[in-house]
């Protein structure tokens, strides 16, 4: 099995803009503990604003790894390829659910928000995780 041709542009987007929300949502979900503990609304604000923006920096990562894993290279797309972009997914439907919830007044979005935070980052760090280390064609670790 050949390995699969990406392109260049698709990838330097990818590369640069994927990280963010994943910081986005960490820190969210930082801010939430924060909240959690001290009832300061300072951090359930910060925290909705950075859900909204992760889920901002989400969209163009999310349309070229879909268009990579299940249009252009569908036959050579390997399956933790798949399942980071199915576990991407129901992470950012899991964060828009959190957006819906932080918008709500002061201390009801304690401990939904907190929770659904987390359920973002745990999915998000395990499809990374997968991509990390599956195994490539040639039967080593891919390195990107």
């Amino acid at each position: 099995m050949s390995t699969p041709h990406r392109s260049v542009v698709a990838n330097a987007f990818y590369g640069v803009l994927n990280p963010i929300p994943f910081g986005c949502f960490v820190a969210a979900l930082v801010f939430d503990i924060l909240y959690l503990r001290t009832a300061v609304m300072l951090w359930d604000k910060g925290a909705a604003w950075l859900i909204v923006i992760g889920l901002l920096f989400a969209i163009i990562p999310r349309l070229v790894n879909l268009a990579q894993v299940w249009i252009t290279s569908r036959r050579s797309a390997l399956r933790a390829d798949r399942l980071d972009f199915w576990l991407n997914l129901i992470a950012i439907v899991a964060a828009i659910f959190n957006a819906f919830v932080h918008s709500r007044d002061a201390y009801a979005v304690v401990p939904t928000g907190v929770w659904l935070s987390a359920c973002t980052v745990a999915l998000l760090a395990i499809g990374r995780i997968i991509v990390a280390v599956q195994p490539s064609a040639e039967g080593g670790l891919v390195h990107e």
